[in-house]
């Protein structure tokens, strides 16, 4: 018996992981007629603590606009290049482990989370720890590590 799909959520963040698992996910969708909701999530936490709570406001703005223009960007490039239109993309702000393993899931029924190994550095990780790591142990859903390319070969990643 073959699993069916019927809604995935992709979360983005920019890095090459997370964008092949956006190309891995298309693939999955076309062959489930699966709709793909694609998510990034604008950590307001990071904001508190690289400005030490001294934002007017117009800091999450500015980055809700960037996260935009990447999405939509992402979304031309979906419809055009692999001929998929069944797509939404999202922005939520908020701590991304916790929009990403509960709350976008439950609120979007999503069956399947395809996200990428990691869009952190080593570092990052030491500080605040994977968001993959935590999301692969508390989702929901089936989650889908993607570590490779659509050919299978190992992401270069610098």
């Amino acid at each position: 018996m073959d699993q069916e799909y019927e809604n995935i959520l992709v979360p983005v963040d920019g890095s090459k992981q997370a964008e092949a698992a956006l190309e891995k996910a298309v693939v999955s969708a076309k062959r489930n007629d699966a709709h793909i909701d694609v998510l990034n999530v604008v950590d307001t936490r990071a904001m508190a603590y690289n400005f030490a709570g001294m934002s007017d406001g117009s800091i999450a703005y500015q980055l809700v606009d960037k996260a935009t223009d990447y999405l939509k960007d992402l979304l031309k490039k979906v419809k055009q290049d692999d001929d998929f239109d069944n797509i939404d993309i999202h922005i939520r702000l908020g701590n991304p482990k916790t929009v990403i393993a509960f709350d976008f899931p439950k609120d979007h029924k999503n069956d399947l989370l395809i996200m990428g190994a990691s869009g952190m550095s080593r570092l990052q990780r030491a500080m605040v720890g994977s968001v993959t790591s935590f999301v692969k142990r508390n989702a929901p859903c089936d989650v889908l590590v993607v570590r490779t390319g659509l050919d299978n070969q190992q992401l270069d990643i610098k």
